[in-house]
């Protein structure tokens, strides 16, 4: 069995997400480094960003784009939720 290729993820926002799925569906081993204590990238909303070191989106940012083109194959978004969504 060959060696099984490890690799390094940077950020688990939307881009590192998609990216650790790419490697595992490609059968590569991914590690992925994340500052903040939470998933999401800008997307995770919280109150303080500057103070925890980080960036995000505003409390009133909603999506321009819509819900199927940004949805994640493996988690397509619930038929209830609205089209063009807010960061929650």
């Amino acid at each position: 069995m060959p060696d099984v290729k490890t690799v390094a993820v940077v950020g688990a926002g939307a881009g590192g997400l998609t990216a650790v799925k790419c490697c595992l569906d490609e059968g590569l081993r991914p590690t992925c480094f994340e500052r903040s204590s939470e998933l999401g990238g800008i997307w995770y909303y919280t109150a303080n960003p500057l103070q925890e070191g980080r960036v995000c989106v505003a409390s009133t940012t909603t999506s321009n784009i819509s819900k199927e083109l940004v949805a994640f194959s493996d988690f397509p978004m619930p038929k209830e939720y609205s089209n063009f969504m807010h960061h929650r």
